[in-house]
């Protein structure tokens, strides 16, 4: 699938996908199994939201220190380190015999979880000329676009089928024969740095980040005049600033502010943003509208979204090789594009609208976003230096987990409103106003799509360093 790359090159880059492919897909497993868990273990949804949201909030403060970790430790030790602690917390929580140790061992897969992203990023950057990277970006697009779209799909069926516990034991000899190749075939990559450790910049960036997360994340289901979402959001931006302030003001920050006076990487991130917020959001609207509108089951829902989960796996190469003929600025404007068109289109579903329609709208969709998101990483990285690498990775990374998060729960609100608006003039028709704050909220993610599109104007043709 790759072309012109070395024995050496192809077995690290399958090593680090398989890793991070595992890591993205446990993040969206735990959805569907949710209710499941509260039943076993006699929890409400305020307690049960820790089995995602602790996973999410330990997974986003690892990313900046893995700017530092990267530097510091050797590529080998630190990939096994993390697959180690992703395996550990794999068992910890598939043999879990209460919901404490369950969250335990999802935390503990977080931390291993954390450094698979940014870590194969800056491998990848090292390991591949700048005509290459698109191929191998695109070959990391299987894992950063595949993963999440099949989780729910799969998710329900091992749920129907067994127990919520298999979604962990099926997953962990997969981890553990990762740990074993890596173990034999993973070599070191770049040199390492004998870096003084920022403790205080590790303690704001977690609080600051850690805040942020969890505010955006109560945003979903509490009212933004709820503490737990303003709150934790004021607390966040105020700690979140101050970290800033350190890692200006600091001789060895933990994460590198000088990423920021790359254009073409603050151009390619600003796109990205726009298109997490638009795309997180508008993925939770579709099972909403399958399932609550013209309810239909879990696995259903999952299998309507399976077509597009396909064509991102098939076409994440080609997009990576797109890349690199063509360059970023008309392949990124063509996938936003396509991402646009597919989004308006189910802005106007109704309560009749065939089922086959709405597989070809997300189709359309997924289509145009495996088109723009890896080459508009891989142009990002492609701005900097190698020796900012690093510092890249991790910003780029936190920024787009902020973004979804924030994305999820600013489209959440739209919906939210409307149906409320909607509510108050048509009290009875419940499904419909669900229906209607649906239409307003993937009608709004497409004005984000064209907004994202002309940003795109903005990008140079080719970068070089």
């Amino acid at each position: 699938m790759l072309l012109n790359i070395s024995k050496k090159q192809r077995s690290i880059l399958i090593i680090l996908v398989i890793g991070t492919f595992l890591g993205f897909l446990n993040q969206t497993l735990m959805n569907v199994a949710l209710p499941n868990i509260m039943t076993e273990f006699h929890i409400g949804p305020s307690q049960g939201q820790w089995v995602t949201n602790g996973y999410m909030l330990v997974n986003g403060v690892m990313v900046p220190l893995t700017a530092f970790l990267i530097q510091r430790l050797t590529t080998r030790k630190l990939y096994l380190t993390a697959v180690g602690l992703f395996a550990l917390g794999t068992l910890i929580a598939g043999f879990a015999n209460s919901f404490a140790v369950l969250v335990t061992g999802r935390m503990v897969q977080a931390i291993g979880a954390g450094v698979f992203g940014p870590l194969m990023n800056v491998v990848v950057m090292n390991l591949y000329e700048s005509d290459k990277r698109g191929q191998a970006m695109g070959m990391i697009g299987l894992a950063l676009n595949f993963a999440p779209a099949i989780g729910p799909t799969l998710s329900g069926l091992i749920i129907t089928q067994l127990s919520w516990r298999f979604l962990f034991l099926i997953v962990a000899p997969f981890i553990i024969a990762d740990f074993i190749l890596a173990f034999y075939l993973l070599k070191n990559i770049g040199n390492t740095k004998r870096l003084k450790f920022d403790f205080l910049g590790v303690v704001l960036s977690s609080i600051g980040l850690g805040s942020l997360l969890y505010g955006f994340s109560n945003a979903g289901a509490t009212a933004w005049s709820d503490f737990t979402v303003w709150g934790f959001v004021v607390i966040g931006l105020i700690v979140t600033a101050l970290f800033i302030w350190r890692q200006i003001t600091n001789k060895t920050p933990l994460l590198n502010m000088a990423v920021l006076t790359y254009r073409q990487f603050v151009v390619a991130m600003l796109i990205n943003v726009v298109l997490m917020i638009a795309m997180y959001g508008g993925a939770l609207m579709l099972p909403l509208y399958i399932q609550n509108v013209r309810h239909y089951s879990a696995l259903i829902s999952g299998l309507i979204l399976l077509p597009g989960a396909l064509i991102t796996a098939l076409l994440s190469p080609l997009s990576g090789r797109l890349y690199d003929k063509y360059g970023p600025r008309y392949l990124t404007l063509t996938g936003i594009l396509l991402t646009t068109v597919g989004t308006f289109s189910l802005s106007m579903v109704t309560l009749n609208t065939p089922i086959w329609l709405v597989v070809v709208s997300q189709l359309i969709r997924q289509l145009g976003l495996v088109i723009v998101l890896m080459p508009i990483q891989t142009e990002a990285f492609n701005a900097l230096p190698l020796s900012l690498m690093p510092d890249g990775s991790a910003m780029f990374t936190t920024v787009r987990q902020l973004a979804a998060s924030f994305g999820t729960a600013a489209l959440v609100t739209v919906m939210t409103q409307v149906v409320v608006y909607a509510g108050k003039a048509h009290p009875t028709h419940t499904t419909l106003n669900q229906l209607q704050g649906i239409q307003v909220t993937f009608l709004f993610a497409s004005v984000l799509m064209i907004i994202a599109a002309a940003m795109t104007t903005l990008l140079k043709q080719k970068t070089t360093i």
